[in-house]
């Protein structure tokens, strides 16, 4: 946990309603719990895991603006003729809403009805660990600006949409049996994305849509990192032990 030791206070004593706090060990990326047993200080983890994906996402967006400037055509826009009638800022972002309400319902059934929907929910939060809902959020706002600026506003109007979709899905790809059904997925999300693209003419829906489905199973598979005792909302936490409760009698 590199310098977590340090994050963490020396003094172990319950708090004045008699609870210990979280060890290190069990919070894992979490962080540091504070007295009231929430999760508070981001871990040095997770803030350099963040800072590397904005870092790697910046740099998939300037690949985009290069092919972009290299081709002489839109990156925004799927062609001049979408270009000309511009974006429609009521129904574009309505059209991505729909659709990544439709693909996390979706992935949450496949989650709690397979085991292999079980197995890669489970491998993916142990991946990223525990993450904060401002970390989710930048995330997946980054994530979907940079991937729909790569594979559809700068590869799709050049390569079509099957092989947009397969490059989506191979860039996805982890040599771990668990997790080979998630390059199918990101297959059929690239998919469904290049076809919002197209039907809508510029990157408005698709950047909401993918931005939205990360933003929700991010913060799913964070949830899911944490310990039992973290995870759980507060009302179905064990109710705090007064000071001196459980304690034999004094004689």
């Amino acid at each position: 946990m590199g310098n977590q030791g340090q994050l963490w206070p020396q003094n172990k004593k319950a708090d004045d309603r008699g609870r210990a706090p979280e060890t290190p060990e069990a919070i894992g990326r979490a962080g540091t719990v504070n007295a009231r047993g929430r999760v508070g200080v981001k871990s040095q983890q997770e803030i350099a895991f963040v800072r590397a994906a904005l870092l790697f996402y910046a740099g998939v967006f300037a690949v985009a603006l290069l092919v972009a400037r290299w081709t002489g055509l839109p990156l925004v826009y799927a062609s001049a003729e979408a270009a000309a009638s511009g974006i429609d800022w009521w129904w574009d972002p309505i059209a991505g809403l729909a659709a990544a309400a439709f693909a996390v319902v979706a992935t949450a059934g496949l989650t709690a009805a397979t085991g292999w929907g079980d197995r890669l929910s489970r491998a993916l939060a142990a991946i990223l660990g525990p993450l904060s809902l401002r970390s989710c959020v930048l995330l997946a706002a980054v994530s979907g600006v940079a991937e729909e600026a790569l594979f559809r506003g700068a590869i799709q109007p050049r390569t079509g949409l099957l092989v947009a979709s397969l490059l989506f899905g191979c860039v996805h790809f982890v040599p771990r049996r668990e997790l080979l059904p998630w390059t199918a997925f990101t297959f059929v999300a690239g998919f469904g994305l290049g076809a919002l693209y197209e039907a809508t003419g510029n990157l408005v829906a698709p950047v909401v849509a993918h931005a939205g489905v990360n933003a929700v199973n991010l913060r799913l598979l964070s949830r899911r990192a944490l310990p039992v005792s973290l995870a759980a909302p507060r009302w179905r936490r064990s109710p705090p032990q007064r000071r001196g409760a459980g304690r034999p009698p004094a004689p």
